[in-house]
């Protein structure tokens, strides 16, 4: 039989230990979710950068056509209707 201080004791040291779990486990919990919303920002943010890439290197190529004074002159008929003299620009939608 145990005593009522044995009694005690082993309530005590119980209730610490549930405690010390109960802890852990809200850590545990806490960290996960902290976890979970960088992954879920992580895959945002890698999306995000490969649109900026998609986008450089589509700002790159317009970059290296307007240097063409052939397509510049081109784009520009088209795009702003620039033209020449004598020319007429006739636009259908």
């Amino acid at each position: 039989m145990r005593t009522k201080k044995e009694n005690k004791r082993l309530f005590f040291i119980s209730f610490i230990i549930i405690g010390l779990v109960f802890l852990l486990g809200f850590t545990v919990y806490k960290d996960f979710i902290i976890i979970s919303k960088n992954r879920n920002q992580t895959n945002k943010l890698t999306k995000e950068y490969e649109q900026l890439l998609d986008e450089k290197k589509l700002l790159t190529s317009q970059v290296t056509k307007m240097q063409d004074p052939e397509y510049l002159a081109r784009y520009a008929k088209e795009k702003y209707l620039y033209s020449k003299e004598d020319e007429v620009i006739i636009r259908i939608d």
